[in-house]
């Protein structure tokens, strides 16, 4: 089994607004999210790959909590009318937990609270083209938390998805929170690195992502 680090390692500012924390979550917090994201995957809607609205079929699956979203907005149901696995209160309280590992203070309470999340999974072909998380009426930092094999995480500007921009390896339990002058910025996932998780969390291949967003909406 992976050995914890001894001490944790210090965020990394990547962009005003951007910052990773490598190792945020120990074995046994990775270990529970993946078997937590595989109930959560079992819900109604399952994991899908979405259509764009060029044709084009998203390589990456996801399964959303709290709302379905689907390119490009969110509904309270499921395109037939089945409502959407609610939103788990552990995640929203991850999520805070979070946000004051990163900008070392706690979040805004008069901020929306977090209400949905996408649970990405990333197989050895799966790729994130550059886009913005522009669905949300909340000015609220998103929280991503990495599980499994390594990704190039590709962190760019607000005003096009070309550069600059900075890629950054996201590792099993890493962290990576993004907000104020970042919140608006194109990123996108360009490879995955297979054969590069950890064992002992429960995840043999692939990548997992949980991404966590306060959407603002009634």
């Amino acid at each position: 089994m992976e050995e914890e680090p001894l001490f944790p390692a210090r965020p990394v500012a990547v962009a005003p607004g951007a910052v990773h924390v490598p190792g945020w979550l120990d074995t046994a917090a990775q270990r529970d999210l993946v078997r937590r994201c595989r109930e959560w995957a079992s819900g109604p809607a399952g994991m899908r790959r979405h259509r764009m609205p060029r044709g084009g079929t998203m390589s990456v699956r996801m399964a959303a909590l709290g709302r379905y979203w689907e390119p490009y907005r969110y509904t309270r149901t499921l395109p037939d009318g089945t409502p959407v696995t609610p939103f788990p209160a552990e995640l929203g309280r991850l999520a805070r937990r979070a946000v004051e590992a990163a900008y070392g203070a706690p979040p805004d309470p008069a901020d929306p609270p977090y209400d949905v999340a996408l649970v990405n999974f990333y197989d050895a072909e799966a790729r994130m083209g550059m886009h913005r998380d522009a669905d949300e009426r909340a000015d609220v930092p998103v929280v991503s938390l990495s599980l499994g094999d390594t990704c190039v995480f590709r962190f760019g500007n607000t005003e096009t998805r070309t550069r600059p921009y900075t890629d950054v390896e996201l590792r099993s339990g890493d962290l990576f929170v993004f907000g104020g002058p970042a919140r608006a910025a194109y990123h996108g996932v360009p490879r995955v690195r297979p054969g590069t998780g950890p064992a002992g969390i429960g995840l043999d291949a692939g990548r997992l992502n949980i991404t966590v967003r306060a959407t603002g909406l009634d």
